[in-house]
């Protein structure tokens, strides 16, 4: 089975139900297969062939879901770029990723013009806003039934978002993400009378599978926004009486500030899902003590397909843990050895099932380093509890040391996270002479408040190792992926320079 036999499928027996709306624009799922049909035959006739890489260059919107979708109806591999990336960005990513064909938006058209000289494999580039774009859409043949494709073939490239260094390009296939798709959908419960709202970037891979794929296999309706806005996505959840909403910590604190003022305007959602970074507990109280609403927070990564745990709709959630595995998933905690730890320490987060991916392209020692027997090592330090619930602790690779002592930032981020007049924060290592390295917080503020007063917090609530040795206030919001994750990589540059 694969995500177009799914569209298929979904075409023949609901063929009339509207599969998203955008912008004013609605379409069925009907149309939605037609249209990717279409598109599908017009570019095999470009010359592009099964196998060959397609870069899509572009933001939120129904072309994205034609150009995917009909890049794998020809077994093209697709590699979602982020449309914000600057030369050098794009220049690496289409050199590494051997790319033969670009579909992109026209601000970028100049720059991958002038690349084009030295990308020896791009041939064909495809302006998503042109004539020629919107012919293969409507022109094409409506009922091509496109090539055959094996569900271990690659179905895209996915690079990291290079939080820890330069981009890897994991290469999932077919089936990773088909079952991915239908084991979220399950583990969310959703059915085709939800309604869901995608604000996330679809070229992320929490897009991907939550927002596009998954309600392609269960038929559920989209409301598809172009960029996120809390001001906007309220209105469009009250409009469309919106039932599910899958975001970000990030987004879920801008929300809540603007639910403050409007608490009816989330009445119809019923569930949301919360990933890409750990969600402050404090946001997650508010939303169920305020306005009743739940939310799973689960763990997931590109290189698992989108999701490995989540809590339990139905059953038990613990606060402050990422849930137990979904559907044919293994989840084990190690240590340096690969031996799995006692429950309740902490070790690494590995995992093993159809999600996890081939490994990384034209990477076999990254790969083999990252992928043990099939079970993929995510790089995250974890517990898990005697009820196999997990509890990420932190980035294995943000790990600080001050004189010998572990500190986790994710716990300083949680200590800060509660003081009432903190936006943002997000903590780093530095070098110390004295004890190797300090603890480094950044903060967003929403009233003023010395360092020294937030300092005398820290040590209310840390033990002295862990309190930082410099709280660093920032007028404007920090630094982040395209996903909303906090980029401590960047925070480090800054404190390192």
């Amino acid at each position: 089975m694969t995500l177009n036999l799914a569209l298929q499928n979904i075409a023949k027996e609901h063929g009339n139900k509207i599969a998203y709306h955008f912008e004013g624009q609605e379409e069925t799922y009907g149309v939605l297969n037609k249209k990717v049909n279409s598109f599908a035959s017009s570019l095999k006739e470009t010359g592009i062939q099964k196998g060959d890489h397609i870069a899509l260059i572009m933001g939120n919107a129904p072309e994205f879901m034609y150009a995917l979708y009909g890049a794998w109806h020809i077994g093209a591999v697709v590699i979602p770029i982020n449309p914000t990336y600057t030369k050098t960005e794009l220049q690496y990513l289409l050199e590494n990723g051997n790319v033969k064909a670009v579909i992109s938006i026209p601000q970028l058209l100049p720059v991958i013009e002038e690349l084009k000289s030295e990308l020896k494999e791009l041939t064909y580039i495809l302006d998503v806003t042109s004539e020629e774009f919107n012919r293969f859409v409507q022109s094409g043949d409506q009922n091509f039934a496109g090539v055959p494709i094996d569900e271990n073939e690659n179905a895209v490239i996915l690079y990291t978002s290079g939080t820890t260094g330069k981009p890897k390009g994991a290469m999932l296939t077919h089936k990773n993400l088909y079952t991915n798709a239908v084991a979220t959908g399950n583990a969310l419960h959703i059915t085709e009378d939800d309604v869901i709202i995608n604000a996330l970037p679809m070229f992320h891979i929490f897009a991907m599978t939550v927002c596009l794929n998954m309600p392609i296999v269960k038929g559920t309706k989209v409301i598809i926004m172009r960029q996120f806005s809390p001001k906007e996505f309220l209105r469009l959840v009250k409009e469309h009486k919106v039932t599910f909403f899958g975001g970000v910590p990030t987004m879920y604190n801008f929300i809540y500030h603007f639910l403050q003022e409007n608490p009816e305007g989330f009445s119809s959602v019923t569930h949301c899902a919360s990933g890409g970074a750990s969600l402050p507990l404090a946001i997650l109280d508010k939303f169920k003590n305020e306005f009743g609403v739940l939310i799973q927070e689960g763990f997931g990564i590109s290189e698992g397909a989108g999701v490995v745990t989540v809590n339990p709709r139905y059953g038990v959630i613990k606060e402050g843990s990422v849930g137990v595995p979904i559907e044919d998933i293994q989840v084990k905690v190690v240590d340096n050895q690969g031996n799995e730890v006692e429950r309740g320490k902490v070790g690494e987060l590995i995992c093993k099932g159809p999600n996890v991916f081939k490994g990384y392209y034209q990477m076999p020692e990254k790969t083999a380093s990252d992928l043990r027997d099939g079970w993929l090592y995510t790089g995250d330090f974890a517990k898990m509890d005697e009820d196999g619930y997990v509890y990420i602790v932190d980035r294995k690779k943000d790990l600080i040391i001050v004189g010998g002592y572990n500190v986790y930032p994710r716990e300083v981020e949680e200590v800060l996270f509660k003081h009432e007049l903190i936006v943002e924060t997000g903590v780093v290592g530095a070098p110390d002479e004295e004890y190797g390295e300090k603890v480094v917080a950044y903060v967003v503020l929403k009233d003023n408040i010395s360092e020294a007063e937030l300092l005398e917090y820290c040590r209310q609530h840390l033990a002295a190792y862990k309190v930082p040795a410099e709280i660093i206030i920032c007028e404007n919001e920090l630094p982040k992926t395209s996903s909303g994750k906090i980029l401590r990589r960047a925070l480090r540059d800054q404190v390192t320079t």
